[in-house]
């Protein structure tokens, strides 16, 4: 099998694969340019000198900088940990897309807040915007991954929830770049600093536009009984009719997995919460779900976002312009390799072998790095002094770390929390995931300026072992989740060994849809509408009057 080749469950007519589906995908992605960019962007600015003197920063300790770093830093996540869980009942009673709209808007009016932020008026406006704008990403962290699952068809599910993803890295671009075009064209000022924090506004404001042309979730409209509305979304994402055996197989597989949750779980509102804590499947895969953004987490790659300046200096660079480049190569380099793994890799290469990939090359070189500043004591260096040989070698295996992490930990994490749940337990599912995200995002922010300053290189050797520690963890507990539909995805938990779980299932699928069209086949319904008609006026003979 070529590695270009898709898996699919069941034959797929091209039209399945169209513009539409990828369209979606693109609109709903601008909730994670929000995050992408500010992820970037914050750490960078906060040490721009202007932003330094306009808040006397030389008036503050050491230890009382690395507070306020903390603290600008850090609100956010901690108001992203909460607005995951406010998306639950948004998501689930008023659907998908408000959820959507209701992230852009809290977002917008955060990022409005903190534009009004000066000397005169302190940091306190600041911290107010960055904990609404948090409580926006947080509930778009939670509703479009979702909504990107429920509109794929298998074959591509990863690769259109990697378009949020992608739109991450997009916006961690900008946010890298902004910081340096500030600093290389603007002299230190109020509007230097301010620039930055303006362009939030730019991914919400496109979200907003572009929700006039989002569709809601056809599984959504499924679940809260609007079938005739769903059916006709659905035909109109997937471009096929109502009567094409492709989408009766779909509709009936939707149909068969609600009425396989009605009869267990149940569909209201309160119904997950007893399932979690009743039943040790779907709790399973709940921790499953949530520990893997431990791991992601456990990586490094938040304290490098956030505190960037701060990684390169510890690896021997000087200079404010010197680090704002190198970050922004750092971005550069995450955004290339995300486009690998979101055409290619994610949906041919699979979940599971990504992560154990991209685990075991990102440790050894953390092992590397963390060696070099060991042993060389680049910090001890004069500012003066050039980069040498053996820190362009740690630069090297720092980007070749992101090499490794980027197309593994960073965007598969959320594909597998997107699709690996039951339809009435997927919202609280995503909920409990991406605030488990947001929980150990907002541990690594608020203590990584503390961390560096107490552990020197050890910093690297901590994350380091913590990627050993996920290669145990994916390969004993992780099954693989590509092509698997989201109605078949109990099947995939079931099997033991886990690594032998996702061909066993796959096996089953295709034997259940060869039964499947035989007897379709035989009772006629494949043919179209027209062609039944024509079949039945042939069979019938005509009575003169």
């Amino acid at each position: 099998m070529s590695i270009l080749s898709l898996v699919e469950d069941r034959p797929t007519p091209k039209e399945v694969y169209n513009w539409r589906i990828y369209l979606l995908a693109a609109i709903a992605s601008f909730t994670s340019c929000m995050i992408g960019y500010d992820s970037a962007f914050i750490g960078t600015t906060i040490s721009l000198q202007s932003f330094k003197d306009e808040f006397n920063w030389d008036s503050y300790s050491p230890d009382q900088q690395n507070l306020i770093s903390a603290n600008i830093v850090s609100l956010y996540q901690a108001g992203a940990f909460f607005g995951a869980f406010f998306a639950y009942p948004i998501g689930h009673f008023w659907g998908r897309r408000w959820g959507l709209v209701s992230a852009a808007v809290i977002f917008t009016l955060g990022a409005g807040i903190m534009l009004g932020a000066n000397g005169d008026r302190g940091l306190g406006l600041i911290y107010g915007g960055r904990v609404l704008a948090g409580l926006g990403v947080g509930a778009g962290s939670n509703i479009t991954p979702i909504y990107i699952s429920e509109l794929a068809p298998p074959a591509i599910r990863g690769r259109l929830v990697g378009v949020y993803e992608l739109g991450w890295q997009i916006g961690g671009l900008v946010g890298f770049w902004i910081c340096f075009g500030v600093d290389d064209t603007l002299a230190p000022s109020h509007k230097q600093w301010i620039i930055p924090f303006a362009v939030q506004l730019i991914p919400s404001g496109l979200l907003l536009l572009g929700i006039f042309f989002v569709r809601e979730s056809p599984r959504w409209l499924f679940l809260r009984g609007r079938r005739e509305e769903a059916i006709k979304t659905l035909c109109w994402v997937r471009q096929l009719p109502e009567d094409h055996i492709y989408m009766v197989e779909e509709i009936g597989a939707i149909d068969a997995s609600l009425e396989h949750q009605r009869s267990t779980i149940g569909l209201g509102f309160t119904k997950p919460f007893l399932a979690v804590w009743s039943n040790k499947r779907i709790l399973y895969r709940l921790f499953i779900g949530s520990m893997l953004f431990l791991w992601q987490n456990g990586s490094g790659i938040n304290a490098i976002n956030y505190y960037s300046p701060t990684v390169f200096k510890s690896i021997g660079l000087r200079g404010a312009n010197t680090s704002l480049l190198t970050t922004g190569i750092f971005g550069v380099v995450k955004t290339v390799v995300t486009f690998i793994w979101l055409l290619w890799l994610i949906d041919h290469l699979g979940r599971r072998l990504l992560l154990l990939i991209g685990a075991a090359g990102g440790s050894i070189c953390l092992w590397v790095v963390g060696a070099y500043i060991c042993v060389a004591k680049p910090t001890e260096r004069p500012d003066d002094a050039p980069l040498e040989g053996g820190g362009i070698a740690a630069m090297f295996f720092f980007y070749l770390w992101t090499v490794f992490y980027t197309p593994s930990w960073n965007g598969t994490p959320w594909v597998m929390n997107s699709e690996m749940f039951d339809p009435n337990v997927r919202s609280l599912a995503q909920a409990c995931a991406a605030g488990s995200n947001w929980l150990w995002n907002f541990l690594i922010s608020r203590f990584t300026p503390q961390m560096f300053a107490a552990m020197g290189y050890g910093v690297y050797f901590f994350f380091a072992s913590l990627m050993i520690l996920s290669i145990i963890f994916v390969f004993f507990l992780v099954p693989e989740t590509k092509g698997i539909p989201l109605e078949s995805m109990d099947g995939l938990f079931e099997h033991k060994p886990i690594w032998h779980a996702h061909a066993k299932v796959l096996a089953k699928l295709r034997e259940d849809e060869a039964i499947f069209r035989r007897d379709i086949e035989e009772s006629g319904f494949s043919k179209t509408a027209d062609e039944r008609l024509e079949q039945t006026e042939t069979a019938v003979p005509k009575v003169d009057a």
